[in-house]
């Protein structure tokens, strides 16, 4: 069978030139990793700076009198608790409570806000909250890492000084960026929204000045750490926003956003499964859809898991059931068809956030 046309960022031939190992993920062919491997990208987050293309992202424009309104209606977090300039971290629910998407809010100015959803779910973002969708327009670049900031500096200066869930709009080479204290690996960073015609001269300069170019394995090992939700896995149409412990993106005061009544009868009535971590004994990666057992009792199913770089062993999030009574410290074993590994019952994240504000966590 002849295999469909993949999209492509415009970094895509950038990666190429850099070694980059590119796989298919969510219809795009995306770098999975450089010629240094995943653990070592993921190490060089941990301890100096990486720059990621994220430019598969979804980006809502929404910037018109209605915009504060329309969002404030739509989503579950409640833009009065920050103001234009910020940013924020919210959900989009269904009917039935559930998890259609989460989404970075990023607030301009007045009237002014990107919307920032997951990339198979932009479509439905764009549908509940109207705007325009302006993904191919743009690149999106995050440079995470204790580092980030400095080497940044060397390349633009103003952009490295945007704090920490603050986003500012920047003038670049004659053209408007906009850059974010935001991120997904539990570091200090910045994420730089610029238009086609600079990404591939701005991810060079980057490259250029230190920064270690870094693949979807490490995103994904590194938000794992860092206790991060990836939707259709911690969060999903099957898993509401409460029982994955993020309870605290829901404004339950505000008049009306899209599922209220139905979340709020789940707040009230209560679930059957909560989101856990588990830590496992040994090196060996745990793996999604393993099973969870205490004692002979099947209790529960991981929903992300790997190897931790940092903790040299396997971690994962799984859902558990309420009724089993477990806490932390405890020890629950984790099946697959082949391996059974020891795991003890942590509390999220796995690795401690570092930033430069605290940032709620999942437990």
């Amino acid at each position: 069978m002849e295999q469909t046309d993949l999209k492509i960022t415009q970094l895509h031939e950038v990666h190429k030139q850099l070694n980059a190992k590119l796989v298919n993920f969510g219809g795009y062919e995306m770098p999975l990793s450089y010629g240094t491997g995943t653990i070592q990208e993921h190490m060089a987050c941990r301890t100096g700076a990486v720059m990621f293309d994220v430019s598969h992202l979804g980006t809502v424009h929404k910037t018109n009198s209605t915009a504060y309104d329309d969002i404030q209606n739509t989503f579950t977090n409640d833009l009065n608790k920050i103001h234009p300039g910020k940013c924020q971290y919210t959900h989009l629910l269904n009917d039935e409570g559930n998890v259609v998407d989460d989404v970075i809010l990023w607030w301009l100015n007045e009237e002014n806000f990107y919307v920032m959803p997951n990339a198979s779910n932009t479509e439905n973002v764009l549908n509940a909250v109207g705007g325009v969708d302006i993904t191919a327009d743009r690149s999106v670049i995050a440079l995470q890492g204790p580092n980030s900031r400095n080497l940044l500096s060397k390349v633009l200066v103003e952009a490295s000084q945007v704090p920490f869930n603050e986003v500012k709009s920047l003038n670049y080479a004659g053209n408007e960026i906009v850059v974010a204290g935001t991120g997904y690996t539990g570091e200090d960073g910045v994420e730089i929204h610029v238009p086609n015609s600079l990404a591939q001269e701005l991810f060079l300069m980057l490259n250029d000045v230190g920064f270690i170019p870094a693949g979807l394995g490490a995103r994904d090992t590194l938000r794992l750490e860092a206790g991060l939700p990836l939707y259709g896995h911690e969060i999903s149409l099957a898993r509401n926003s409460i029982q994955a412990n993020l309870s605290w993106v829901i404004a339950f005061n505000k008049d009306k956003f899209i599922g209220k009544e139905a979340i709020m009868r789940i707040k009230d009535e209560g679930f059957k499964q909560k989101l856990y971590g588990l830590i496992g004994q040994g090196r060996k990666p745990l793996r999604e859809r393993d099973q969870v057992f205490l004692n002979d009792r099947n209790i529960g199913e991981v929903v992300s898991g790997n190897y931790s770089p940092v903790l040299n062993s396997g971690i994962a999030t799984a859902y558990i059931d309420i009724d089993s009574d477990i806490n932390f410290g405890d020890s629950l074993t984790v099946r697959s068809r082949s391996t059974e590994i020891i795991c003890t019952v942590a509390r999220l994240p796995f690795v401690k956030h570092n930033r430069r504000q605290k940032k709620e966590s999942l437990i």
